[in-house]
């Protein structure tokens, strides 16, 4: 029989507090609704374990980021969450407006200039059973960690893509931006044992659906932004609003893209939270046009850059 002590309270608290933990730097600060205030000592940044969240994966989330100080589509965000929730009949602890009040306070104590946030709302805890009714009430909690943009070498360069094992979600957990992030996950592990940066997943019927945690758009012969339709996709606030900045600017079209399609590309853009519009200059190794980033990606990211700098929320 194993040897394991069986400790009281203090001596368990006083092992939990000195494990080491990894990441501990890049933490800034954290909320948990249940508590009601905000902490800036990671080793106190702990999950319950019968949370539906951890071991149902019930719950959805959001990422966001923040420059100079400056939120970035805050709203757009909670908005994509608030209809995650609806999709998974899930009810958070608090009103809109205060999680909203939240996510600023939290990112306010972290006290950088620059971050991401992790917004998590889970079913709760309650029991390890799978039927969310005995979870009571729905947990919230609220990260802000460190985050460093990336130099304008990055997407002078451009980066590669293939094509992953992972098929795509299915269409009615795709549009869920759910903690069900396995696939997700499978993908970038493919895309660093084989030395990508990004990898890119198709449905069952051979068509482009997204990147683990971006979307895909390129650019046609004919110079029209294609976007591939939201059928096994999330829907992406980055995406969604550099189409809206853009308007007039680039035709668009949402439409079916096969592998072909991103072959014969003249640009192929990732677009995500983290790095606004990044070109694809390879694909499987082989070239995209000229191997050089195109001018839509440029000036898409140029809007986005702009857009954070003029209605970021300030705090």
């Amino acid at each position: 029989m194993a040897d394991i002590p069986v400790l009281d309270f203090d001596e368990y608290q006083a092992r939990l507090l000195a494990l080491p933990r990894p990441g501990a730097d890049k933490v800034l600060a954290f909320y948990e609704h249940r508590v009601g205030a905000i902490c800036k000592d990671v080793r106190l940044m702990l999950l319950p374990l019968d949370d539906h969240l951890l071991h149902r994966g019930d719950g959805v989330f959001e990422s966001l980021k923040y420059v100079g100080r400056k939120l970035y589509q805050l709203d757009a965000h909670l908005e994509r969450m608030r209809k995650s929730t609806a999709a998974i009949s899930l009810t958070p602890p608090c009103s809109w407006e205060e999680i909203r009040e939240t996510v600023v306070a939290v990112a306010t104590a972290g006290g950088a200039d620059n971050g991401m946030l992790r917004i998590l709302l889970g079913r709760g805890p309650g029991g390890f059973a799978i039927d969310p009714f005995e979870s009571s009430r729905a947990s919230l909690y609220v990260v802000a960690y460190r985050f460093t943009p990336k130099p304008d070498g990055y997407f002078e360069k451009g980066v590669t893509a293939f094509r992953a094992e992972t098929p795509a979600k299915q269409s009615w957990l795709a549009k869920i931006k759910s903690v069900n992030y396995l696939p997700n996950v499978l993908m970038k592990m493919e895309a660093v044992r084989k030395g990508y940066d990004y990898p890119l997943c198709y449905d069952e019927h051979g068509f482009l659906a997204e990147g683990a945690t971006e979307n895909v758009a390129l650019v046609d012969q004919t110079g029209t932004l294609v976007v591939p339709e939201f059928t096994h996709s999330l829907p992406g606030t980055t995406l969604l609003r550099a189409l809206d900045l853009a308007k007039g600017e680039v035709p668009v079209s949402f439409r079916g893209v096969t592998e072909a399609d991103v072959y014969g590309a003249r640009e192929v853009l990732i677009l995500g939270t983290t790095g606004d519009c990044i070109p694809v200059v390879r694909y499987e190794g082989k070239p995209i046009h000229d191997v050089r980033p195109g001018p839509v990606a440029r000036r898409l990211r140029e809007l986005l850059m702009r857009d954070l700098e003029e209605n970021g929320v300030r705090f």
